[in-house]
């Protein structure tokens, strides 16, 4: 395990998140946002442990994203063993708040109620774009599953929407799975300004430049060593240049 510090708020760890997420200290953060292998594409054991860039028709531009050969059984069972860690961890009223597709969303609800989170919904994310299905609808939707700590602890009377629309912007993708920056800031919004979000899988670093935009603390973990590089260097260019803003 290595520990990077960039600053007072902003931590990043190279290692396996189940590993560093003990090594952390009971009721430390405000929030917890990630975005997790979804081991999801293929149906059979063959297709699920082929490379991601095939499995998800991805271009083999960008680094191998590591963990997603499980199947669902495995899976579910790894995610509730990680949410468990992240349970202990986050503060009371704390939101949760965890990627996935359609495959999976069943099993990520499962795990985390089984992992002691209270279940509080379903964001949608429309990525404005999709495969085409003939005669099929097109799978242009992935989810946010939404839970809290026991009681939220809401940190505004604003009524957000339900589904959030934006498209992944290929000049900014640097992972295989890239989230849009403006989709996690609009997701931040269920955390408190001062908070600390904690990201086991922080892949290319969207969830951290998010933080680091919107003045939140963040504590960023990554398996892969090609993405940890990628995304340490992303987050000290956004801190360099707030700085100078």
């Amino acid at each position: 395990m290595i520990k990077v510090s960039l600053s007072d708020h902003i931590t990043l760890f190279h290692g396996d998140a189940l590993s560093v997420l003990t090594t952390l200290a009971p009721a430390s953060v405000g929030a917890v946002l990630t975005d997790p292998p979804y081991s999801s594409g293929g149906l059979s054991m063959g297709a699920r442990q082929a490379n991601p860039h095939s499995k998800y028709k991805l271009s083999a531009q960008y680094a191998t994203m590591l963990g997603d050969a499980k199947d669902q059984r495995s899976w579910t069972m790894w995610c509730t063993l990680w949410l468990s860690e992240c349970w202990r961890i986050a503060r009371e009223g704390a939101p949760l708040m965890v990627f996935t597709d359609w495959r999976q969303l069943p099993a990520l609800t499962d795990a985390i109620q089984a992992a002691g989170w209270m279940w509080r919904g379903v964001v949608t994310w429309d990525k404005r774009s999709g495969r085409p299905m003939l005669g099929r609808f097109r799978q242009q939707c992935e989810y946010v599953v939404f839970g809290t700590k026991g009681r939220f602890d809401a940190p505004s009377r604003a009524c957000l929407p339900g589904v959030y629309a934006h498209s992944v912007n290929p000049a900014r993708k640097v992972h295989l799975t890239s989230k849009p920056v403006e989709l996690i800031v609009d997701l931040l919004k269920v955390t408190r300004k001062d908070a600390d979000v904690l990201d086991p899988f922080m892949g290319g670093g969207s969830v951290g430049e998010a933080c680091v935009a919107t003045g939140r603390g963040y504590i960023g973990i990554e398996l892969s060593p090609e993405y940890f590089e990628v995304s340490r260097a992303r987050l000290e260019t956004c801190m360099a240049r707030d700085s100078h803003e």
